[in-house]
């Protein structure tokens, strides 16, 4: 009788914006870059690969529509103006024993606690004041958008028994460091 493989689980992140999730995942991504215990999944965004922020793959919102009415993605949101995909081929990564690291949203917990054997969720957490600095030097939005933005900043909670926090309101090595832990903790919901 063989050991089986340990399954591969979601590695869902998310916090709101200016939390520096696309900094933390940058930077664990360059750390752990030789495991084969984890891979980096890049979102379809409906945003020109231009507009900065995270490394993403563009798509209008046609092909994006398309592409969630086939069941091309195994979680998609709307938030902001956009649209956001995460490609269903990531299934095939936790038989193999491989996690995934995913730059989620609060609003596709549920989704994901229901849709994956193994579920981690990474909520990443700053202060306020921390936010509004970080959203203001980004300069994307405007100050009545970075006052909306930390609104809903405040108004959700995640909470779970396979929720690890991550306070990132220090140096950006400091707040890799704390998400590379949270990464190989073990914490998660496992369904049948």
């Amino acid at each position: 009788m063989g050991v089986a493989s340990p399954y591969g689980r979601l590695i869902l992140v998310v916090g709101p914006s200016g939390v520096g999730k696309d900094t933390l995942i940058d930077g664990a991504r360059a750390w752990l870059a030789d495991d084969p215990r984890f891979a980096f999944v890049q979102r379809d965004i409906t945003r020109p690969r231009e507009a900065g922020g995270e490394n993403h793959s563009a798509v209008s919102i046609e092909t994006f529509l398309q592409r969630r009415s086939s069941g091309e993605y195994a979680l998609s949101w709307g938030a902001h103006q956009l649209y956001y995909g995460i490609p269903k081929t990531i299934e095939a990564l936790f038989p193999q024993g491989v996690s995934a690291i995913v730059n989620g949203s609060r609003s596709v917990i549920g989704d994901a606690r229901k849709g994956f054997r193994g579920c981690t969720i990474i909520s990443i957490r700053a202060k306020t004041e921390t936010l509004r600095k970080r959203l203001m030097t980004r300069a994307r939005e405007t100050a009545e958008q970075i006052d909306q933005r930390l609104q809903r900043a405040t108004a959700f909670t995640v909470e779970g028994p396979d929720v690890i926090e991550v306070w990132n309101d220090g140096t950006p090595e400091e707040g890799v460091t704390r998400f590379i832990d949270a990464v190989m903790a073990e914490r998660s919901v496992v369904t049948a």
